[in-house]
């Protein structure tokens, strides 16, 4: 999504959202990750104004003081950028890869399913399993922050039955060019 994202180019306006629109955003941040009330407003204090910013291809970045804080494709769910995931963890739940799907993962590519079920991957336990089409964080084996952020194309227990095919498709990971932008 952001593999060849040149802000000079690719973004189309920027506009600040009614307050209605703001208030739509903030309740469905809170109800698509996994955080509290106080953490958004840690986050996204209410006194802020978030803006938002038109992108091309219907991606729409939302900034608070110059800085991403998460963006969205189409009408799709809200995914944080990685440096917001990187200081708040938690808000999204963790898929690991081995060592052998890092280089994969960090040129963009879809992650397999044998790359998340084998020694070195990782899949929540059965009683936490995720349903297809959650945001998801990519960690890679032996590293402590996330590497990239995805979407599930199976549900955890389906990757564990099939174990082939894709199991997570990757909208921005450490390196692209949202990583690259700190400001807009």
């Amino acid at each position: 999504m952001f593999k060849k994202f040149t802000p000079s180019t690719d973004i189309a306006g920027q506009t600040p959202p009614k307050s209605s629109v703001q208030r739509s955003i903030r309740a469905a941040v809170l109800q698509q990750w996994k955080i509290g009330l106080e953490t958004l407003e840690e986050i996204w204090p209410k006194k802020e104004t978030l803006i938002h910013v038109k992108c091309r291809e219907h991606i729409s970045i939302y900034s608070v003081q110059s800085v991403p804080l998460f963006f969205q494709h189409f009408d799709g769910p809200f995914y944080p950028t990685l440096r917001l995931l990187h200081r708040y963890p938690s808000i999204l739940p963790k898929v690991g890869v081995d060592r052998g799907a890092i280089r994969f993962l960090l040129a963009g590519a879809p992650m397999m399913c044998p790359g998340l079920t084998s020694a070195g991957g990782y899949l929540p336990p059965s009683e936490e399993a995720l349903p297809k089409g959650t945001a998801v964080a990519v960690h890679a084996e032996g590293k402590e922050h996330a590497v990239g952020i995805g979407i599930t194309e199976l549900s955890t227990e389906d990757m564990r039955k099939l174990n082939k095919d894709v199991a997570v498709e990757i909208v921005t990971y450490l390196g692209d060019d949202l990583w690259a932008l700190q400001n807009l």
